[in-house]
């Protein structure tokens, strides 16, 4: 039987780490983002899992670091504020790389800004937000059945690469309601992080292996481990040996390089032959989806460009995209100040023209909108 369900894009995410294995979360209520953790509350205990509800932020991040370094599969979730509180505990998962998933939900800022207002202000955030050179994956859902299995692949990739995941939604798409087929997710193997094996006294917690992933001892299993947020060598203890610590920071961000074609994910509507590009995600790109529907009907070609791993940047797709389809102008519709378009800037600067959107005031950017700036430029 079909498993058809009236979500929402919250409650999607928690469903679809549950199906990932998820079994540990931990999280402080915070809007737009509570229906996360008040779907985990629910379901969790039903599959023999641990739901939390910490303090604060801090200490959110901190107990799902724990819990994922005891072996558990875990998750948390949150929106702008409380995102700024993670990010201490962030960096030290992605220097210690400790597999977990942090669930953005964005709403207007900065500071407590407007909490059920939509926003995108995050972006770049999701990216840096934590010091230091790291790895990290983002990945931008732009409906409640994404929210849903690209929840499951952040868990996954996570496992298996060693390294947090934020799935970055808007307010919108988090309060989102469709209907969804659960079973449309095609079923495959459970994704575990590689476990230490063989003799432990050769056990090195931060080996260099040939796919950039050093397996991880499991607890109990006899293995001598040392973690620390501190610049490491593959002992796991401090260096500041230049060319020890170098290796160790380059070998964490390469490992994404290696690993790019499984983590990468976009789509594309009516590229082909697009003269106007548009490239956006989340709800601005359910909104560039009908704008270019309406702009075809119209007689202007135009085409919509949507990467759903936000980070790493699909460059070489988007490139590509435009090579291919002959675009002269490419449009950048998202609701901050110009974020997304600084990456857009960064890879076709002097090979298209740019054109910005932007809007800031707490409503989302419309079809109309959209539809407006590419006439505007056809003419």
């Amino acid at each position: 039987m079909s498993e058809r369900r009236n979500l929402q894009g919250n409650q999607a995410c928690a469903l679809g780490a549950i199906k990932a294995g998820c079994r540990f979360f931990a999280g402080y209520p915070i809007t737009p983002s509570s229906e996360v953790a008040e779907a985990m509350a629910r379901e969790l205990p039903k599959v023999g899992g641990t739901f939390i509800q910490m303090e604060d932020e801090i200490a959110s991040m901190g107990a799902v670091v724990g819990a994922s370094m005891g072996g558990v599969k875990s998750m948390t979730a949150t929106s702008g504020p409380g995102f700024s509180l993670k990010q201490e505990n962030l960096g030290y998962a992605c220097g210690a790389e400790v597999p977990c998933v942090i669930v953005n939900v964005m709403r207007g800022g900065p500071s407590t800004g407007m909490p059920t207002r939509p926003s995108q202000g995050d972006i770049m955030q999701a990216r840096w937000g934590t010091h230091g050179d790291h790895a990290i994956i983002v990945l931008a859902p732009a409906s409640v059945a994404e929210a849903y299995s690209e929840t499951i692949r952040a868990v996954n990739m996570s496992e298996r690469l060693r390294v947090p995941v934020v799935v970055l939604l808007d307010e919108v798409i988090g309060h989102l309601v469709e209907t969804v087929d659960l079973d449309d997710v095609p079923e495959g193997a459970e994704v575990w992080r590689k476990w230490a094996e063989g003799p432990a006294e050769h056990f090195e917690p931060y080996a260099v292996t040939e796919d950039m992933v050093p397996p991880m001892p499991y607890p109990g299993d006899g293995y001598r481990t040392h973690t620390t947020g501190l610049t490491h060598s593959p002992s796991g203890f401090p260096t500041q040996n230049p060319a020890l610590a170098e290796a160790a920071v380059m070998r964490t961000t390469d490992k994404l390089v290696h690993h790019r074609k499984e983590i990468e994910s976009y789509r594309t509507q009516d590229v082909e032959d697009a003269d106007f590009l548009i490239v956006a995600v989340g709800i601005s790109a359910r909104a560039a989806r009908q704008s270019v529907r309406d702009l075809r009907s119209q007689g202007i070609k135009a085409g919509l460009f949507r990467p759903v791993t936000l980070w790493p940047f699909p460059e070489e797709a988007l490139r590509e995209t435009v090579k291919t389809s002959g675009a002269k102008t490419v449009i950048v519709p998202e609701m901050n100040q110009g974020q997304l378009v600084l990456e857009v800037e960064r890879l076709l600067a002097g090979q298209v023209a740019i054109e910005r959107i932007n809007r800031i005031d707490g409503e989302a950017i419309t079809p109309d909108d959209i539809s407006a700036k590419a006439r505007e430029v056809a003419s």
